[in-house]
């Protein structure tokens, strides 16, 4: 029984060697006639052979045949467009990203050791020839998908093009050396993940795409909005800082390094970072905003309100800086009625809403429509300066808030 097997076994295989040999030699003379639908045909016969039997996979001569047919199919897509005859860009570009996935594959099966463990690559150095000469185009392939917001696309043609440079297909050509568009072609890669919102795409690449001294800022914001997306805070902290201390007075690093660690209710950190952007700017408005918030958070009084002045010194129109001296006023207010001792403490009480007022009052007329900040705190004011008829006026707008 088992003999009836093993000659079983070795019939059908032999059956395969020889069906696999006929549909290559068909391919072959597919591909000797050089004509579209037979180019097509040939590539057809390869791709259907691998699919049908994963055994075929192991076959380096099905690779071979099928890397001759896309080829073939290039050059005659070349000549067409050398030719300014129509052809299809996208399909153009399609082909060389192609030659590139069989070439590595085939390179794979090319670089298995023989029986006495030597490496001899058959196909390695006439292919790695070739395909140098059509890198270029992957990189024109995968920035033409940017134009045309075809993300996932242009970063399979930006991944190709840059995984070359490890690929061993390519030894010797030294790529991250060699080729000056590596950077730039990292940044579009890392573009194109951040577009996609994939996170793990958007970091693949990032090291080298920082390379790209033009558009570096921008890299350190998609760096920045991966680590959000995979909530890592840590390394969040450290993108978010470079980014900061390179770009000082970018929109976007300081306000989310500031909120950071407003949000861990680390002030004395946020002020370092303002200390730090106003050595580059000491009128900077954002900075001096964050200071002053960070400043009444910490409970640092005296420093708010001077801060907080300035800032109204240089933009009248600021909203925030009025709500914080009047939060100070009405913060230390507070801590004088927590003393329970309403006689001694009256005129200071008074003097302190007094205080308060006008500040409220201006941010109530900045701000309009933020009535729950400004709502009770003219309410505390109203009431304790007896203020009858604005108390009843502000009375109601809380009623209104339900709070």
């Amino acid at each position: 029984m088992k003999r009836i097997i093993a000659i079983t076994c070795c019939l059908l295989m032999v059956l395969t060697v020889g069906a696999q040999k006929k549909e290559i030699s068909q391919a072959k003379t597919y591909i000797k006639s050089g004509k579209d639908k037979e180019l097509a045909s040939a590539e057809k016969l390869m791709t259907d052979l691998l699919a049908k039997d994963s055994a075929n996979r192991q076959n380096p001569k099905i690779y071979d045949t099928w890397y001759e047919a896309v080829m073939k199919q290039y050059e005659a897509a070349n000549e067409k467009l050398y030719l300014k005859q129509k052809y299809d860009t996208v399909q153009f570009f399609g082909l060389i990203r192609k030659l590139y996935q069989i070439a590595e594959t085939l390179d794979t099966l090319d670089a298995r050791p023989d029986k006495k463990g030597r490496v001899r690559p058959e196909y390695r150095t006439n292919h790695a020839r070739q395909l140098d000469v059509l890198r270029r185009n992957l990189y024109y392939g995968g920035t033409f998908q940017v134009r045309k917001a075809q993300y996932a696309d242009a970063f399979s043609f930006l991944s190709t093009y840059l995984d070359a440079a490890s690929q061993p297909l390519f030894q010797g050509y030294d790529y991250l050396k060699n080729d000056t568009l590596m950077a730039q072609a990292a940044y579009w890669a890392t573009f194109c993940g951040y577009k996609l919102r994939q996170p793990e795409e958007t970091l693949r690449y990032h090291t080298l795409a920082l390379g790209d001294s033009a558009k570096r800022d921008f890299t350190l914001q998609y760096i920045c909005e991966a680590y959000i997306q995979q909530q890592n805070d840590s390394a969040l902290a450290a993108m978010l800082t470079l980014g900061y201390d390179e770009y000082p007075e970018h929109p976007y690093f300081f306000p989310r390094l500031a909120d950071f660690y407003t949000a861990k209710g680390q002030y004395d950190d946020v002020l370092k970072l303002t200390e730090q952007g106003l050595k580059t700017n000491a009128d900077n408005q954002l900075f001096l905003l964050a200071q002053s918030i960070a400043q009444l958070n910490a409970g640092y009084y005296d420093e708010c309100l001077k801060t907080s002045e300035r800032l109204i010194a240089l933009n009248d129109t600021m909203p925030e800086a009025y709500f914080n001296i009047a939060t100070v006023h009405l913060n230390r207010a507070l801590k004088l009625e927590q003393e329970n001792e309403p006689r001694k403490n009256h005129a200071q009480l008074v003097k302190l809403y007094q205080d308060a007022r006008p500040y409220m009052e201006a941010y109530r007329k900045l701000a309009p429509d933020d009535k729950k900040r400004w709502a009770p705190a003219l309410y505390r004011i109203y009431l304790n300066l007896n203020m009858g008829k604005r108390f009843d006026e502000i009375d109601r707008v809380l009623k209104t808030l339900n709070i």
